[in-house]
């Protein structure tokens, strides 16, 4: 009898010596995961961008995981980013026009791949929801584009003069195919906004920039900032 509780004992341990080492192997695994995800998610980004050694010094580096799920779908949208925060924020979304302006270039411009003294469209956006009972309106986006309208159909051309759509739906509704090639990322601080977001000076914003290409010919460059505290 003593030696059936001497091996009932010892087998009871070992028991649990495995599933000791069980539980500790799943957490190390689940860690390794965690990290691996987390080496993919990088490295895919660091993919999708094509020219991040060409962005502005002020842009700095973040931990992709840092960011919430909302702007890392922010960061690598290829489509409508209007549309984009409709679906997530369960909103409409405005587009309000605070500068637009034809401009001639005094240098070349090699990601519109235009010499000196061409034109181009210089734009500025806020994209933001509605305002509610006793707030004013949230404010998503900020975007500057510089667009070269002399290769967009006319169509383009009058709803940009009109100010009220936003690029992406403009160009949805011309039916030109297009693509967007996404050049480089990073977190800045807000310095030299429009008067009209000064709240957001010295606080941190996610940027991107890309530009939208048809038929070979870059259409327009685009730069995107994100306030980091929408969520």
């Amino acid at each position: 009898m003593s030696d059936l509780n001497n091996y009932s004992s010892k087998t009871h341990q070992k028991t649990k010596n495995l599933n000791y080492n069980n539980t500790i192997l799943i957490a190390k695994m689940n860690i390794d995961s965690f990290s691996n995800l987390d080496t993919f998610v990088n490295k895919r980004v660091k993919e999708l961008f094509v020219a991040q050694s060409n962005r502005p010094a002020a842009l700095k580096d973040i931990n992709l995981s840092r960011l919430t799920p909302f702007h890392r779908a922010l960061l690598v949208a290829d489509g409508t980013v209007t549309r984009f925060i409709e679906a997530y924020k369960l909103s409409p979304v405005q587009v309000v026009l605070l500068y637009q302006a034809r401009r001639t270039l005094h240098n070349k411009h090699s990601w519109l791949d235009l010499p000196t003294g061409g034109n181009i469209i210089a734009r500025e956006v806020v994209l933001q929801t509605p305002s509610t009972e006793n707030q004013t309106p949230k404010i998503h986006a900020y975007a500057v584009s510089q667009i070269v309208h002399e290769r967009l159909p006319q169509t383009v051309v009058k709803g940009l003069e009109a100010g009220i759509d936003g690029l992406g739906m403009l160009l949805q509704n011309s039916q030109l195919e297009t693509r967007r090639d996404l050049l480089w990322w990073g977190i800045e601080q807000a310095t030299g906004l429009p008067s009209s977001l000064a709240y957001f000076e010295g606080k941190p914003l996610l940027s991107r920039t890309y530009r939208i290409v048809a038929n070979g010919n870059p259409l327009m460059l685009i730069t995107e900032k994100f306030p980091l505290d929408d969520s």
